[in-house]
Formats: C-alpha cells, sequence, structure tokens
C-alpha cells in the first residue's frame, strides 16, 4: 500500500477519521475531505509524522461541483487515485409521516448522490490504477428501519449503484465493496436530524457494548486488501441480514421491537 493514494470521504470524525489513521500508519497518501476544514486541519496536525502524506479539501458531498474539485485537487497534488472511500454520511430520527421533505432529501443529498458525485469523478482514474470504490453503507441497506426513511431509502440506494457499477466494470479489474457496519459508536446518530431537520443531539442508544470506529476501520482496510466485494459486521447485522432472506415478516417484527425499546422512541 505504500504510495499509494486514497480519499476518504467524512475523514473529520468517527470512521473515516478512524480510516485516516488507519492508513497514514501504512505509508499511504491520504485525501480527507469533509465540510470542515478546520476539523480535518487538526487531525492532519495531530499526524504531523506524515503530514507530507496527507491533503485536507474542504467538501460538501451533497455539491457536484465540490465532488469534482475533490477528485481534481487530488489527482493534482499525487498523479493518481487508487481507492476511495465513500463514508460521508448523515441519519435520521422521526417518523416518515411527521418527516419534513427537505429532510429526506438531504439524506439523499448526502448518501446516495455524495457517493455518485465522487465516484463519476473518480472512476476513470480507479479504471486506469484498477482501483478500489467503497461505499461506507449500513445494515439499513438490505433492512428498512423503522424512524429511519431517508436513511434506509439512501442505503438501498447506494446498494444497488455499487452493485451495477461492480457488474458493468468486472472485465475492467474495478473492485467495488460495499462495506455494512452494525450499530457503532461513532457521532452520526449525535448529528441524526429529526422531523424538522434539526440535529437530534444525544444518541438515542446505549454505545458501551458497541464495535468500535477503528475496529470498523480496520475491518474495511482488510475487505479492500482482500477485494471483497462486501462486508457485513457483528453478530446482530450478520444475522438480520441472513434472517430477512428466508422469513422478512419475522424480521419486520423484530427490527420494529428492536428499535422501539429506544429512549424517546418515535413509535411504540
Amino acid at each position: 500500500m505504500k504510495d499509494k493514494v486514497v480519499i476518504i470521504t467524512g475523514a473529520s470524525s468517527g470512521i473515516g477519521e478512524a480510516l485516516v489513521r488507519s492508513y497514514t500508519a501504512q505509508g499511504v497518501r491520504v485525501v480527507l475531505a469533509a465540510r470542515s476544514i478546520d476539523k480535518l486541519q487538526v487531525l492532519s496536525e495531530e499526524i504531523q509524522t506524515y503530514k507530507n502524506q496527507l491533503l485536507c479539501v474542504k467538501t460538501d458531498v451533497s455539491k457536484e461541483e465540490d465532488c469534482q474539485e475533490l477528485i481534481e485537487k487530488a489527482v493534482g497534488e499525487f498523479g493518481r487515485i487508487d481507492i476511495l472511500i465513500n463514508n460521508a454520511g448523515i441519519s435520521m430520527r422521526a417518523l416518515f409521516e411527521k418527516t419534513e421533505m427537505t429532510v429526506i432529501k438531504k439524506l439523499m443529498d448526502v448518501n446516495f448522490w455524495g457517493t455518485l458525485y465522487c465516484t463519476k469523478f473518480a472512476l476513470p482514474h480507479l479504471l486506469y490504477s484498477k482501483g478500489s470504490v467503497v461505499g461506507v453503507s449500513s445494515i439499513a441497506g438490505y433492512k428498512g428501519l423503522p424512524g429511519r426513511t431517508g436513511y434506509s431509502a439512501s442505503k438501498f440506494a447506494i446498494h444497488g449503484f455499487l452493485e451495477v457499477l461492480r457488474i458493468e466494470n468486472m472485465k475492467k479489474g474495478l473492485h467495488v465493496l460495499t462495506a455494512c457496519p452494525g450499530f457503532t459508536a461513532s457521532n452520526i446518530r449525535n448529528t441524526a436530524l429529526a422531523a424538522d431537520g434539526s440535529q437530534q443531539g444525544e444518541s438515542p442508544r446505549n454505545e458501551e457494548n458497541m464495535m468500535t470506529a477503528n475496529e470498523v476501520a480496520e475491518r474495511i482496510v482488510i475487505a479492500i486488501e482482500k477485494r471483497k466485494a462486501s462486508l457485513t459486521l457483528t453478530f446482530q447485522g450478520k444475522l438480520t441480514v441472513w434472517l430477512n432472506k428466508f422469513f422478512p415478516r419475522l424480521v419486520d417484527k423484530l427490527v420494529y421491537d428492536h428499535m422501539a425499546k429506544e429512549e424517546d422512541s418515535p413509535f411504540k
């Protein structure tokens, strides 16, 4: 991996930050993308040993022009792209009947369109390097989660997009990975949107026993090295996906009951 170039969106915290630290420790040149350039620069300063390997680019992945600029700056700085990790994402927590449509649109703009925009502009370079496209998705891309209408919809869409991308380029050497962490201890729930578009604040879930962002990042890095097509994490996540193939109605009930136990759940 030494001297290869990795682009990571949503790199300022959580799984994205963990991926940055993992790759820089391997001597990989990393392009950090996020809306907060200040957070990216703080992270860059913390990894001073590898500073000459880092490029920070302020990027709002919901904007096509930002994604194009990200890819252009990465190629301009390092001359190539070997791995694109579409990690940027936001969540939500509200019943669909009470959710403003602007919330659903924002989820799709960031999670789905952000993945498409970055992949579209990076694809010629990744085809040249026979590199990897990664979508950091969710179990919610396999099973709809109540209270997460826009989130699940965006993840289902990402799964379909990545599957087609894999098939279209199966003879061109392109690697496509759909990575699905289970519940992960990160700040995505703290920044999840409520029905009116405001941030929900504190996480409604106990995160003590969840997989950490570092653990998720390590599994993703290994899956990329092995050029796996999919990665599903946690026993609960794997069980949910497996059961849903054969007993979808049962899983409907199990998922409903499980999510209803959240503090201040929007449904009971």
